[in-house]
């Protein structure tokens, strides 16, 4: 009796846009982690007002309200940081001025 072997399928994952994931928008992020997972928590940090500058002046914290928390697996975090390395050079090129020598 022959055993076949399982076939080996190559195959690049993309986001399905088909659906309702909302877009959030943040401006700080804190970034915990255990032995086994990272978990990135997005806030939206508004100017603070009177009230939020006297808090924060008797507190030493300032409360951010959070908008998304993402777990994501410590083998998967070198990965991570490569893309955003990339991506961000690639958005300097296209979207910073060089700044040419000075005369």
């Amino acid at each position: 009796m022959s055993e076949e072997k399982p076939q080996q399928v190559n195959f690049t994952i993309v986001p399905d846009e088909t659906g309702d994931a909302p877009r959030v928008y943040s401006n700080f992020c804190a970034i915990q982690n255990s032995p086994f997972d990272f978990t990135l928590t997005f806030c939206d940090m508004l100017p603070l007002g009177p009230q939020q500058l006297r808090e924060a002046h008797a507190t030493h914290h300032v409360k951010a309200p959070v908008r998304a928390r993402i777990v994501i697996p410590a083998h998967m975090v070198p990965g991570l940081v490569a893309a955003l390395q990339e991506n961000f050079r690639l958005w300097q090129e296209s979207f910073v001025p060089s700044h040419g020598p000075a005369n």
